[in-house]
């Protein structure tokens, strides 16, 4: 479960342009590989990539997209795996969905006009 603090993280990490950009581009792209363990590795599909097909869409060198990369792995939200001389990246599927959910509950509150007091001590 995600406590406040790895939420605020996500949020950091999301609210880069580039990071942004690089996460909806994992999620949404499609690309041809990926680091399910229950597949054999030479069975690649589409849910993963590679860092090389990331920085192939932006004008960065690789050490750059690797920095972007650690910020979105540190924040929970990408999955990393080293597969011989390739490192494969897909979302995190249950920390995405913990985010909607926390969403959904604020959405819900909202709407039953649910009021919040905020605590400045933590």
């Amino acid at each position: 479960m995600l406590d406040m603090d790895d939420k605020i993280k996500i949020f950091k990490a999301l609210g880069n342009e580039t990071r942004f950009k690089i996460f909806k581009n994992i999620f949404t792209g499609g690309y041809a590989c990926s680091i399910d363990d229950t597949k054999p590795n030479d069975d690649i599909i589409a849910q993963a990539t590679c860092v090389t097909s990331i920085a192939s869409e932006f004008d960065f060198a690789l050490p750059t997209i690797s920095r972007h990369l650690k910020e979105l792995r540190d924040a929970k939200i990408i999955i990393m795996k080293k597969n011989k001389n390739k490192i494969y990246i897909e979302p995190n599927i249950e920390t995405m969905k913990e985010i909607a959910e926390c969403f959904g509950t604020l959405i819900g509150n909202f709407d039953q006009g649910v009021v919040y007091q905020f605590d400045n001590t933590k």
